[in-house]
């Protein structure tokens, strides 16, 4: 069945296009990774580059590497139903600044928690060096690993998926592709590595010095934390998974690996607390963010009968928190239909970003049978007409 367009709506084109979408969107991460990885390497050994210039160029190849494909892949396809999320460049701060801060305290508390019972052991916090490792693991983290995985993963992979699909196979079928990428980047890293003359690191499904179980089950696990996200209520959507993505690497480095890493602060945790505490604070995180789109959801639904003086202000005060990040627009007609109208989160697609245009997705308004206008009503004769009309006159 082929995309077909209709006063701005879109049917669904045949499911193995779907899916071999989401995989292309994995595999432009993968390649870009092993290749960004080996190029990154050969290069800091031709400038002769030491300490974060190092860790620097290998990042930003990755993301130059994958981000304009995805882009032009997105923009491409002017039929699609859903851009990538990335909003304008003016709601990128807030977005990734939503993502950042929901992550930050619910791994606060958490990990609060567990060092209220026991399970943590901090050591002596050196502000100064902390100060500069948040900041530089920052740009490192969203250049080599937040802003590339995000944008063709829960970017173009979900979007490919949830033109099709429906939310909770989208998410499954996102989080699947992502367990992916890890394992098929080694292989092109051991290619590209051995064509430029470097090492690289062993082929397999998880990282060097991770378990190979508890690896795939933590990624999981974060990444439907990072649909949860993407999919919250506010401006430029994929910018909080960034935020999110971010946070989670920056508390994980500093609190479990501060040490070897020099990052001026750390934590002793054994393994099996360390994973039950990440799993902890991813779960708190995507509790908060789909609990947000929710309200949002409730909020915005047009009433089926007489609204209640109960429930409204309920809803009203639950969500007032998310007021300045939710969408606005028309509610309801008055006759009773509904206006369906993409949420701010999606009303700007990537063409802002590309310079290809703000893309929107026209709304639809869908007229219930008792909305429907009246006989006469769109006549152009004198108005009353109809009104005026003797009862007993009948019509020839």
């Amino acid at each position: 069945m082929a995309t077909k367009e209709k006063r701005g709506t879109t049917e669904p084109g045949p499911a193995w296009r779907a899916w071999g979408r989401a995989l292309l969107g994995g595999a432009v991460m993968a390649v870009a990774l092993g290749t960004g990885n080996a190029l990154g390497e050969a290069l800091v050994r031709a400038l002769d580059l030491d300490g974060y210039p190092a860790q620097l160029l290998p990042a930003a190849l990755v993301s130059a590497l994958a981000v304009p494909v995805v882009l032009a892949l997105r923009t491409g396809r002017p039929g699609s139903g859903r851009p990538l999320g990335l909003g304008t460049p003016a709601s990128a701060a807030h977005g990734f600044a939503r993502g950042l801060a929901v992550t930050t305290v619910c791994a606060a508390l958490v990990l609060g928690g567990g060092t209220a019972a026991g399970w943590v052991r901090w050591s002596g916090p050196d502000p100064a060096a902390l100060v500069s490792f948040l900041a530089g693991n920052a740009l490192v983290a969203v250049l080599l690993e937040a802003l590339p995985e995000e944008t063709t993963l829960r970017g173009y992979a979900w979007a490919s998926l949830r033109d099709r699909f429906g939310g909770v196979l989208s998410a499954l079928g996102t989080t699947l592709v992502f367990l992916l990428v890890p394992a098929v980047s080694t292989v092109v890293q051991a290619g590209v590595a051995q064509a430029v003359g470097v090492d690289a690191p062993p082929m397999g499904v998880a990282p060097a010095g991770q378990d190979p179980v508890a690896y795939p089950v933590l990624l999981s696990v974060f990444g439907l934390t990072l649909i949860a996200a993407r999919t919250a209520p506010g401006r430029a959507p994929l910018w909080a998974a960034i935020g999110t993505h971010v946070a989670f690497l920056s508390v994980n480095r500093v609190v479990f690996e501060g040490g070897r890493r020099d990052a001026g602060w750390s934590a002793h945790v054994s393994p099996v607390r360390a994973a039950i505490l990440e799993l902890g604070y991813l779960a708190a995180t995507a509790a908060v963010f789909t609990g947000a789109r929710l309200l949002a959801s409730r909020g915005r639904a047009p009433a089926s009968g007489p609204r209640t003086a109960v429930s409204g202000p309920r809803v009203r005060a639950a969500a007032a928190w998310l007021r300045p990040v939710l969408p606005s627009g028309p509610r309801a007609t008055a006759s009773g239909g509904r206006r369906v109208q993409p949420s701010a989160a999606t009303t700007y697609s990537v063409g802002v970003w590309a310079g290809g245009g703000s893309g929107l997705v026209p709304p639809v308004r869908v007229l219930s049978r008792a909305s429907a206008p009246l006989p006469g009503a769109g006549s152009r004769g004198r108005p009353g007409t109809a009104a005026r009309r003797n009862p007993g006159t009948r019509r020839r």
